[in-house]
Formats: C-alpha cells, structure tokens, sequence
C-alpha cells in the first residue's frame, strides 16, 4: 500500500471535515430554499387589449413558490419598476416576524432599482396561500403568484395523494393601467365595471361569439381517471367570483393552510383574497374538453353577461373541444346561498397539519375571550374633500416612518394606540390610529357590513377562527349561534352586505400585524388597521430583532446604511444534493486509491 503524502492526509481531512459540516447542516437544521426574482414590466394582452402589467421573473402571474413546511425561505427582490415595491405573503404567519411581512406598517418599500432580501420560516404551516404587491395600486397591475407549503413527509395527508397539483388564478381585471385606476379613486370616482375575468393572467376561451377572436385562453391538461388537487386563488380587486368545472364534482380538502371536513359541490363561491383546495377526479367522458368557468356573483344582469371567464379542461386522449351551454352557478343575486355555502365550510379537527398532533386539541370555544372589537364599515365618504373608507369611522393613513420602526426607535408622534373597539359617535377622521392587543389575549372581532357590496378582510400573521356570521345587526345575542367546536380556521373572510362575521383569534404572534380590506379599493382608501402584540416579558418569545439589510425611511432616513441595498444572503446556501455525492464519491475514490 502506497503511503499518502502529507499534502493529501491534509486534503483528505478537508474533505472529511466538509462532509462532517454537510451532514450536520443537513441533518441538525431546518432547510433553506433560496428565490431570486426580478420584478419589472411586461407586455400583455389578457383581453385583447395590449397593456403593461407587473411580472416576476418576466412571468404574469409569477413563479410558484413552492416549499415544505418549516423550511427557511430566502426572497432576494430586484425592483425594476419605476417605483417603490414591497410584496406580502397572505396568509403566511411568520412567528416573531412581522420585519418581513411586506406591507407599509412594517416595512420601507423597495426604492427603484434596490434590491432587497425577505428571509422567514414557514413554520408550523401547510396549505395554498399566495404573495402579492401591498404598495399603492400595484395589485390591481399583477405582481401575484402562489404559494404552496407541503407536509413533512412524517404528517400523513387526510386523503390520498392527488396525481398532480394545479394552481388557478381568477381574477376580475381591467384594461386601464393601474396607475390610472389608482387616480380614478383619488379624483374621487369610482372604478365602475371591471372590463373581464382572467385564469391564471389569461382571458376568455371563445364558448360564443361575445368573444373576440385571438384571446389566448388557459387550457388544463389532464389524464383520464386521475385525481388533481386545484389550488384556486382569487387574487381580484373587488369581485366575487363562482367557480365551477363542467360536469365534474370539487371535492374541497382545504383552505388557506386548514384542512376541511371533505365534502363534495358543483361550485364554490371565492370573494377576495380567498384561496381553497378541491380534490377533482377525472371520471368524465374522456373524448372531449370541458368548461371551467368563473363568473361575477352580486352584479347587475349585464354586468353578469360580460364578468364570465371561461378556461378549458382538457384530457389527454379528447377529440372535440369543449360544448353545450357553461355550466350553471347559483342564482347571481343570491347572497343567502353563498352565505350557507360559507357555514358549510368546517374544520377538520381529527387531521394533523404541519404537527403530528390532532389540529382538535385547540379547543378554542373554551377560551375566555379578553377583547372585543366591533369593526363597522360603511361606504366610501368624502372626509376632508377626498373620498375615504373607514372602519370605525377612521380611515388609516400609512405614515412616512412605518409603525415598526417608529415603535423600535421611540419615535414620537407616528402613531396612536387608541382605535376603538366600537363605532363612535363623531365624525369620520383620517388617523394613524392602532389596536393595542393583549399578548396571548384571545380577541373576538366582528366585522359589521353595512356597505352595499361584500367585503372581504384579511389579517397578517394568524389564522382566525370563523365562527358565526348572519344578516342583520350584531349584538350579545348573536353569540348564541357561533359554532364553538369546528369553526374554519383561516386567514381571510367574507361580509356579507347588511350582514356580520364574527371571529376569534388568539394573539400569541408578537409584532405589530396589518388587518385589512381584502377588496384593494376599500384597502387603498383608508379601510385597514394594525394590531400591536408585544410581550411584556423579555424572553425568547419577544420578535426577531430588527434584520440588518432594514430599509429606513421617514424619520429614520438618516440611518441608512448605503450597503443595504445589496443582494446579500444572510446564510450561504447549502450545497445541494448532488454536490454532496460528488464529495461522498470523491471521498470513497480518496480511500480506494490509498487503501
């Protein structure tokens, strides 16, 4: 046997030591996934009508963000617009974490041409969720794409494994640009009509001659016999949309990172910002293409005609497009339908999630409720000349210091810890005006409709359990109809006009987290609110420090550090797979040659 030079046993313990390392990383550590995206204009035309929209990576809608539950995901964000950009993650609750939620309150928008860098877990999470622009109009341009968190391998799912997984997008849309929309609002008109639906940033298949030639339509490729699950996202502006697939059954499996009772519709009624999952099986006549249909609920006979967008289903082996009429949805104008479609929706407490525990062992009608907020909202009204939204007669302007900064930095006069928990009798003001949240309180809200039109609300950084809506005025008596045992847990729901919801969440979240209009005209006029939890104690339970690549702006404008734009990751990447037996086998060479 040959004897080894001192140059290769010094080679060799480098090797030895780097695989050690690797191991270790991948076996004692939470993996990393790494994204680079440049968001910048593109050209399309979802409607015949060319106009620029906002993509990702050159994509409308954007790339997929695709993870497993407890990864570390590392967002690099080119900004190649002509303005200030942030992206949030709905429905994604980052523990300790708001720093990287992306909306105004917590973060300083991207400045044209910077680069910045999100770095969160998704801990303790599964489910369908997607990301979206939170500065200005920007949503209403594109800037969406979807988020998929997949079990552990060790957490069984409550059905069988789907044979593909789909993501759809519906959407109203317009053909104006966004940044004219946005001015629509601030001249104080309102948006009027969107112009059509998309799938997935597409228009219409032509089912009639309503639609002109030349659309560039979704069509959905599918194998006879086998089961997908459709992740559908609304990712609209302000309308309710009726989703459905000729001739086929959607059985729904899950919304919004819970896992439901299974049951079986024809259609399912998505207001905005909502996300569900539907195992569909393909057991249809397998020689022909099939509708899917989206189409406007609430609206005007006319309006109903032209707000349907229509994609195709398409199997493998299909020899004719898609006929017959568009599959029915429920009568448009009838808000009680959707209203108990919603009450249908339960939890489905004897499933794991991302935890091998039974998501049941909450048992959150137990809990004693510590706050309660009755969140009344009316329609738009000129405060001060200028048209607003309100809840509570309030109407939230974002500060040029966002609420997080201003709350580490003690800077004075940012905000007020003073928003009330029911409607006052004076009138509506324009405020910075915030809930004070009691850590591991467990706070009740009722969001109180009386618009014209639905609503829908989101909050960052929890699930929020649905437990009761109806028509009419909310009172103490209505608390005897809640569903205290298997009520949904989500992150986004609707309000029906003349109508309540009521939910219940427990804010053991720190940080300070934006509940919203989910309907991007209601939210861009005024209609949002922040929740500040802070936890009294100094424990590991308090938020994430500031990160160090922090945008400052505002007041703090002065401690930007002229570096903090560059892309930098917080931790090197790990190597990937197939580095790691590219080093095992040179290892194994290294031992045959001197062995």
């Amino acid at each position: 046997m040959r004897r080894p030079s001192s140059f290769h046993l010094r080679l060799l313990c480098l090797l030895s030591c780097l695989l050690l390392q690797l191991l270790d990383g991948s076996l004692g550590e939470d993996p990393f996934a790494y994204f680079d995206w440049e968001v910048s204009y593109v050209s399309a035309s979802p409607l015949g009508v060319k106009q620029k929209v906002i993509g990702i990576n050159r994509q409308f809608p954007g790339p997929i963000l695709n993870v497993t539950t407890n990864w570390n995901v590392v967002v690099n964000i080119r900004n190649n617009l002509d303005e200030p950009f942030l992206v949030t993650w709905s429905g994604l609750q980052q523990r300790k974490n708001s720093w990287q939620d992306g909306v105004l309150g917590t973060n300083c928008p991207i400045p044209a041409g910077w680069n910045w860098t999100y770095e969160f877990q998704v801990k303790d999470q599964i489910g369908s969720f997607f990301y979206l622009p939170s500065v200005g109009f920007q949503r209403a341009g594109g800037g969406y794409g979807g988020i998929i968190i997949n079990n552990r391998d060790v957490i069984p799912l409550p059905f069988g494994t789907p044979d593909g997984d789909i993501t759809i997008f519906i959407s109203d849309w317009y053909t104006k640009d966004y940044k004219d929309l946005k001015k629509t609002l601030e001249d104080g008109n309102d948006l009027g009509n969107p112009d059509g639906i998309l799938f997935n940033g597409l228009g219409p298949y032509r089912y009639n001659d309503s639609i002109p030639d030349g659309i560039i339509y979704e069509r959905i490729n599918v194998e006879p016999g086998r089961t997908y699950r459709f992740r559908v996202h609304n990712v609209g502006i302000s309308t309710s949309l009726n989703f459905r697939i000729q001739n086929h059954n959607l059985l729904l499996v899950e919304t919004e990172g819970s896992y439901t009772v299974q049951q079986n519709y024809t259609n399912m009624d998505l207001h905005v910002g909502q996300s569900y999952s539907f195992l569909v099986t393909m057991d249809q006549n397998a020689s022909t293409d099939y509708y899917i249909v989206a189409s406007a609920r609430f609206a005007d006979a006319s309006t109903r005609e032209r707000l349907i967008g229509v994609a195709i289903l398409h199997y493998s082996n299909s020899q004719g497009p898609a006929s017959g009429p568009l599959p029915d949805g429920p009568d448009e104008g009838d808000t009680y339908f959707s209203m108990n479609q919603a009450r249908s929706i339960r939890w489905n407490v004897s499933a794991s999630a991302a935890r091998p525990n039974p998501q049941g062992s909450f048992r959150y009608g137990q809990i004693t409720v510590t706050d309660v907020y009755v969140l009344l909202n009316r329609p738009a009204e000129l405060i001060n000349g200028q048209l607003r939204t309100t809840l509570n007669g309030i109407s939230y302007i974002a500060p040029s210091t966002p609420l997080k900064l201003a709350q580490l930095f003690n800077v004075p006069g940012v905000y007020k810890l003073d928003f009330p928990n029911h409607m006052m009798n004076r009138p509506a003001k324009v405020d910075t005006s915030i809930i004070n949240g009691t850590y591991k309180g467990f706070m009740e809200i009722i969001f109180q409709n009386n618009d014209t039109t639905v609503q829908s609300y989101h909050l960052d950084g929890y699930a929020f359990f649905v437990v009761g809506m109806d028509f009419g005025t909310w009172t103490e008596n209505s608390r005897g109809i809640y569903n205290k045992w298997d009520g949904v847990a989500r992150s986004t729901v609707q309000v029906f006009p003349g109508a309540w919801t009521a939910i219940l969440v427990y804010l053991d979240n720190v940080g300070i987290w934006n509940l919203r209009a989910g309907n991007l005209d209601s939210w861009y006029l005024g209609q949002e609110v922040y929740i500040s939890v802070v936890n009294p104690e100094d424990s590991n339970k308090t938020e994430l420090p500031v990160p160090d690549n922090a945008i400052f702006c505002g007041a703090l404008s002065s401690l930007q550090k002229e570096q903090s734009h560059k892309f930098r990751f917080s931790k090197a990447p790990s190597m990937t797979c197939s580095s790691k037996m590219i080093l095992f086998w040179l290892l194994l060479a290294w031992f045959g040659i001197w062995s």
